[in-house]
């Protein structure tokens, strides 16, 4: 009986394992020029994701379309709060 959540926890941990081996960890590299190097390749992976997330977050609402939304969400607010 004891076994079983001992090997929930095992399959549980094997399955987060290879997540966490794709991370570099560059300090424990003793040789300088390849640690830097392993540091210039995380910057570039690190820069390469922003830039996926920026390009992904960015919309093309024109702002004459904010600009309405602006306009109708203020008229349905003043049509609920008078002065509070």
């Amino acid at each position: 009986m004891k076994r079983l959540p001992i090997a929930l926890l095992l399959a549980a941990l094997a399955g987060i394992g290879p997540a966490f081996a794709k991370v570099e960890q560059c300090r424990f590299i003793n040789a300088k020029p390849e640690r830097e190097a392993c540091y210039d390749r995380q910057a570039k992976a690190l820069e390469a994701k922003k830039a996926e997330a920026d390009a992904k977050q960015k919309t093309n609402i024109p702002p004459e379309r904010v600009k309405a939304e602006d306009a109708a969400l203020s008229r349905q607010i003043r049509s609920i709060c008078r002065g509070c």
